[in-house]
């Protein structure tokens, strides 16, 4: 049966949350399999918006199994906080299963990162100073903390203080700050032990049995492709693989078990943080996009930057994922517009790329080439069937589909969660 996953085609932000919450109907499990909460998705339920940056969307569906898959790092702290917060919304997260293999945040990370950050000065990469990249560090290191070390008492005392023999003295040595102390960390970290340990679990063998019983499987990443740590714009990326590949290894479930590969593509682009951007407006257009489209991080707050859509790194999400459909979110946005332009290759130095240059230098001097599509000024909002837009709309919607490299097959009209209309069945 389907092994589904969920990949954001641009730099996240694309929308990967409605999506999943299309298809919580049809499925029996829901898996995060990469990042840590700085990302975030935002679902809105009829008048309700719900922001989860750690729990798979997933959670919001009664008869959906929520899984946190081995590939997430995870602060266990602001978990526990976000299963509170949707307990005291009627949402209970009593389902939810955590890898035993995925790894801890640990406050020496969160300090970490916030210090190195400054210290870049202008040559900060933009990182959201909750300790994702330390903590992937760490994992390569050898030196993380995992979920189930929590079980272990004695191994966790251990292992936090092995960290912290090294990272107090790089906190104190070369950023001039204070110890943390390894007892008050073990006392917290036990706390989070007492009530996360119902949710431990091998999930890799749940999830291949699960497929075995013809259940339904969605993997869905934390970010986009661009912010891949091997295929996105490096190094302003995250520390881990949104991409289907990643899924794969931060699941436990063989690629020779995907059936699909879902790319979340918005109708224009945005992203967060610092990095080359092609299509970025810095101009009254991108306050406009920015406005309308709410584009303001469901995690941070921070300012998304906002652009034409971009044909080129659609094409390249499509290819590293092998991407069978794409969903295109918020082509509302667009209505009001006389025209609409839409980046379909780059121009460096006097020569045409219709693929992303090799070298970053390329890509960082990547002009826009631009061809431009008639608007349209009918509220879409209400269209259940891809007839039911406007012609101009519809002309547009084929146009990126045409440059994309896979068909797109369904398209959100609207934030609600009914505000989406399907072309073809995703699963």
């Amino acid at each position: 049966m389907p092994a589904v996953v969920l990949v954001g085609a641009q730099w996240g932000d694309e929308g990967k949350g409605k999506a999943t919450d299309l298809l919580g109907d049809q499925v029996d499990y829901v898996v995060r399999y990469q990042g840590g909460n700085n990302a975030g998705h935002t679902v809105v339920i009829g008048d309700q918006k719900y922001a989860l940056h750690l729990l798979p969307t997933g959670v919001l569906s009664p008869n959906v199994i929520p899984v946190i898959g081995n590939g997430v790092v995870i602060d266990p702290g602001v978990l526990l906080s976000e299963i509170d917060g949707l307990q005291a919304r009627g949402v209970s997260s009593e389902r939810l299963l955590i890898s035993a293999n995925a790894h801890l945040i640990m406050p020496h990370h969160k300090a970490l990162d916030k210090v190195s950050e400054r210290y870049l000065g202008k040559a900060k990469i933009g990182t959201t100073g909750r300790g994702i990249g330390p903590a992937y560090g760490d994992k390569i290191y050898r030196m993380g903390v995992r979920v189930q070390d929590l079980l272990d008492p004695g191994i966790l005392q251990q292992k936090i203080e092995v960290a912290l023999g090294e990272k107090n003295q790089i906190l104190t040595k070369i950023y001039n700050r204070r110890t943390i102390d390894a007892n008050k960390v073990l006392d917290e970290y036990l706390g989070y032990a007492e009530r996360l340990k119902p949710h431990i679990a091998d999930t890799s063998l749940i999830l291949n049995r699960a497929l075995d019983e013809n259940k339904v499987v969605l993997l869905e990443g934390g970010q986009g492709n661009l912010l891949d740590i091997d295929h996105g714009t490096y190094p302003f990326v995250t520390s881990s693989s949104p991409t289907s590949g990643g899924a794969c290894s931060g699941s436990g479930i063989p690629p020779t078990r995907l059936t699909g590969v879902i790319g979340i593509l918005k109708a224009y682009t945005t992203r967060v943080g610092s990095g080359p951007f092609p299509t970025e407006l810095e101009d009254e257009m991108g306050d406009w996009l920015r406005t309308t489209g709410g584009e303001y991080g469901v995690t941070t707050g921070r300012n998304r930057r906002c652009g034409w859509f971009d044909a080129v790194i659609a094409r390249y999400a499509s290819r590293i994922n092998g991407v069978t459909d794409f969903f295109l979110t918020k082509l509302d946005v667009l209505s009001g517009l006389e025209r609409i332009p839409v980046c379909v290759a780059y121009e460096v130095d006097g020569v045409r790329h219709d693929e992303i240059p090799m070298t970053q230098t390329d890509f960082h001097h990547a002009k826009p080439i631009y061809e431009e599509f008639p608007g349209w000024q009918e509220d879409i909002s209400g269209a259940k069937t891809f007839e039911d837009l406007p012609a101009n709309a519809q002309a547009y919607v084929k146009a990126l589909e045409s440059m994309s490299g896979a068909r797109i097959s369904a398209i959100g009209v609207g934030p609600g969660r009914t505000e989406t209309l399907q072309i073809h069945s995703l699963i």
